[in-house]
Parts: C-alpha cells; structure tokens; sequence
C-alpha cells in the first residue's frame, strides 16, 4: 500500500494488509505493557537499558527505550497517543509503517543520544510519538492534498499540545527525545511526500 492510502481503493488484499499492519501497532503496545509487567514482578530494573547520552553503552537503548517505562502512569499515558497517532501513520503507509517506525525510533534515539543530558536514561515511547506527530504534520504542509491538509488540521488541534513538551526543561522530562522524534518525523514526512510527488 503506498502513500496514497486516503484516497486509494480498499481491495481484499488492501484490507488484509491493514489487518496485518494493524497487529503489529498492537503488538508493539503489548510489548511495552508486557516488559512493564515483567519489570513490576522482577527485580531486573530494566529502565537502565534506556539511551544514555553519549555512552557507548547506551547505544542500544536507542531500540529499547521506546518499550520501557517509568510506571503505569507513563506508560498508559503514552498508549494512548500512540494509538491514536500510530493509526494514521499506519493507514497512510501500509506496509511501510514498520520502515518507518524502525527510522523514526533510530533517527529520534539517536538524536537523543548526541544532545541528551549529563548523567541522564532516556526512556518511554514519546521519541516514537512525537516522530509520528512530526510525520503527519510534515505530510500535511508538503504533500499538497486535501486529504493530508484536513488530517493534519485535525492532528494539530487535538495534538497540538504536544508541542510545549519540546522545550528545554529541568524536570524528569525527555523533552530532548520530544524535540528530536519531532524534527525526525517532520524531515521524514516531507520525504515521502516529495517521493509521491515525484511519482
């Protein structure tokens, strides 16, 4: 399915490939409620497996963070807005949502890691989040269809609260995970929407 999605024709084989895109939206929030389960019942501490800036140690944290949380809370909170703006972005690209998630966590954890604060672990799936809230919005202003100009409308007046979480701030906050998943998802939609473009 390609990026004209809206406005496509839905044959069976379309309907089946978002049922199939579908569970894996599903999938990837049961693996954070499941590892947020896992980490109440056992000892393992597995928030430490976060981004560390500029520590090659965690380098890795850039594909684990997303699926760790700080509690219940946070977690819930999340789920929420990753479905909501997850299912957007898996209607518009099909089976190119998982390529596009897996460059919108790398391009967001990496960002993080670079301008990441001293002694800090980055954690949750707000990187994530704010990559597909940048996504939709970037499609919005370069694709030049009604269809992303109305979604994007609709995206920046339910979400557009999002946006305060990007400034700098002393608390418990990832606000750098929130800047750089944006920027990510901003470049990234502006992408695909000079490729259907050109198409």
């Amino acid at each position: 399915m390609s990026g004209e999605g809206f406005l496509s024709v839905k044959t069976p084989q379309h309907r089946r490939g978002n049922r199939s895109e579908f569970g894996l939206l599903l999938s990837m929030v049961m693996t954070a409620w499941a590892i947020e389960l896992i980490d109440l019942v056992l000892p393992l501490e597995l928030d430490r497996f976060g981004i560390i800036p500029r520590e090659l140690s965690g380098l890795p944290g850039i594909l684990f963070s997303p699926w760790l949380h700080g509690d219940w809370q946070h977690l819930i909170a999340n789920t929420l807005t990753f479905f909501g703006l997850g299912m957007i972005v898996l209607m518009a690209e099909g089976k190119r949502f998982l390529s596009t998630t897996f460059v919108l966590v790398l391009i967001s954890g990496l960002g993080t890691w670079i301008i990441g604060r001293e002694n800090s672990v980055h954690i949750g799936a707000s990187g994530l989040i704010y990559g597909y809230f940048g996504y939709i919005l970037g499609r919005a202003i370069w694709e030049g269809r009604l269809s992303w100009i109305v979604i994007g409308i609709v995206v920046a007046t339910i979400y557009g609260g999002m946006i305060w979480g990007i400034r700098p701030t002393t608390f418990p906050i990832s606000w750098e995970g929130h800047l750089t998943g944006l920027l990510a998802g901003g470049w990234l939609g502006k992408q695909h929407a000079g490729r259907r473009k050109r198409r």
